[in-house]
């Protein structure tokens, strides 16, 4: 399957919001679980998209794609990727004795991957964005 990181996130969407005649197929607590690996996997696509885009080699290894990002994407889309990241990250592991995330938590992850599949696909891909602190 290769689905678009926007398709993920439609289908991430009717998981959280089902039509009336699937709402009892799935508890609401592993259809948020179910939308999370979509939006983590959706969030990793525009990631690899926009490493390609830059450089192609950042998207062999995950974790330097989301430490470099500061630098090419600037300091606020890299912080929000993360926080994003760790969060559905942490939604989609099921852990014995933990509560399933609630689909309010996933709904808001839904916005801002969405956001942040905008601000990948609008960040330039020429030059590295430097800080202040740098110059």
């Amino acid at each position: 399957m290769n689905a678009s990181p926007e398709s993920l996130v439609s289908a991430a969407g009717r998981l959280l919001h089902p039509s009336a005649g699937n709402a009892a197929s799935l508890t609401p607590g592993l259809r948020a679980r179910a939308a999370a690996i979509l939006l983590r996997m959706a969030l990793e696509q525009a990631l690899d998209a926009y490493w390609l885009r830059v450089t192609p080699s950042m998207t062999r290894i995950g974790k330097h794609r989301m430490l470099c990002l500061e630098w090419y994407a600037g300091r606020d889309a890299a912080r929000r990727c993360r926080a994003s990241w760790s969060a559905l990250s942490a939604a989609c592991h099921h852990r014995t004795g933990d509560l399933p995330p609630s689909p309010a938590e996933i709904h808001a992850r839904l916005r801002e991957v969405t956001d942040l599949l905008e601000a990948l696909r609008a960040v330039p891909d020429t030059v590295p964005v430097t800080s202040a602190t740098d110059t």
